[in-house]
């Protein structure tokens, strides 16, 4: 199936340039993000290579939901990097979700440096079949 703006809109940052440095050291990164839709809800894949489970958070604030993930970047002992094309070690983006969601069931999983998160329709918005019975 195709996806549907109505069920989740990508938000932008809030605030003016400055506010966000102020408020920020750092400045976030989006990571990219596919989105695809089931009969049964949607799915978004972001890709978030570095990111532990640990460094990674994952939350819901009324039809919002905010992906934010920190990299851990390890050197061994000893060792100092010359040069290290990180633009950032911070994944941020959020999410405005549809009330046909159900933001109470959400499942995430984290491999290989791709966050899935699976957000359910709600029961009642659900296809389902009628059985019709011969009288």
């Amino acid at each position: 199936m195709a996806t549907t703006q109505k069920d989740v809109t990508q938000q932008t940052q809030g605030g003016t340039p400055q506010e966000r440095r102020s408020t920020r050291p750092e400045q976030a990164i989006r990571p990219p993000v596919d989105v695809f839709e089931t009969a049964d809800g949607i799915t978004l894949q972001a890709d978030m290579p570095g990111v532990s489970r640990e460094r990674l958070n994952l939350r819901v604030d009324g039809n919002t939901l905010l992906l934010e993930g920190n990299v851990q970047l390890d050197m061994p002992q000893q060792m100092e990097a010359l040069y290290a094309d990180v633009r950032s070690t911070l994944y941020r983006c959020s999410f405005a979700l549809s009330n046909e969601l159900d933001t109470g069931r959400i499942a995430a999983n984290l491999k290989d440096g791709v966050l899935s998160v699976t957000i359910p329709k709600r029961e009642e918005l659900k296809p389902r079949k009628i059985e019709v019975h011969a009288s």
